[in-house]
């Protein structure tokens, strides 16, 4: 199974819902579940620490996931640069290597080893990273996925439910 994770903060209230959607196919239309955990106490945030403040709101979203996960879609870079961990890179170890991890990135990190794809009738590209998994298949990967949109179904759903608690 593949969960498309996602968070989404309230700073006013120190506060964030962690939201993901699991599905069996990449090129599935519809999850098959979803989970929201609201997290209370969120850590600030940091410039070139983002995992932080993020990877502890995910780690929560998995402690109630009842699925076994194949790959993690997170919403994000998994390394920032060479030998620089991103978010998908701690979050990857965290979970001992067990599960692959795949960025999906709206904005481009200089230096990230990231490929890019375009989706859609987009112009703007997604920078795709992965650990766990091939580069060029998890690109292919996110290429198929469902929407004829730059932002995949699964991804927009994930984030649509993290915003929405």
């Amino acid at each position: 199974m593949i969960l498309a994770a996602d968070v989404a903060y309230d700073e006013a209230k120190d506060t964030a819902t962690a939201a993901g959607v699991v599905f069996a196919y990449w090129a599935d239309a519809q999850p098959i579940a979803e989970y929201v955990v609201p997290i209370v106490g969120i850590a600030p945030y940091q410039p070139g620490a983002f995992y932080r403040r993020e990877l502890p709101c995910l780690l929560a979203l998995l402690a109630v996931v009842r699925e076994t996960l194949s790959t993690v879609i997170v919403d994000g870079y998994v390394d920032l640069e060479p030998g620089h961990a991103g978010l998908g890179r701690h979050l990857y170890l965290a979970m001992e290597r067990r599960t692959a991890i795949v960025g999906v990135a709206k904005t481009p990190y200089t230096g990230a080893p990231a490929a890019e794809v375009r989706r859609g009738n987009s112009d703007s590209p997604l920078f795709v990273t992965a650990a766990g998994f091939d580069l060029a298949v998890a690109s292919q990967a996110v290429a198929a996925m469902h929407g004829s949109f730059r932002i995949p179904t699964m991804l927009k759903a994930a984030d649509a439910l993290s915003r929405r608690r």
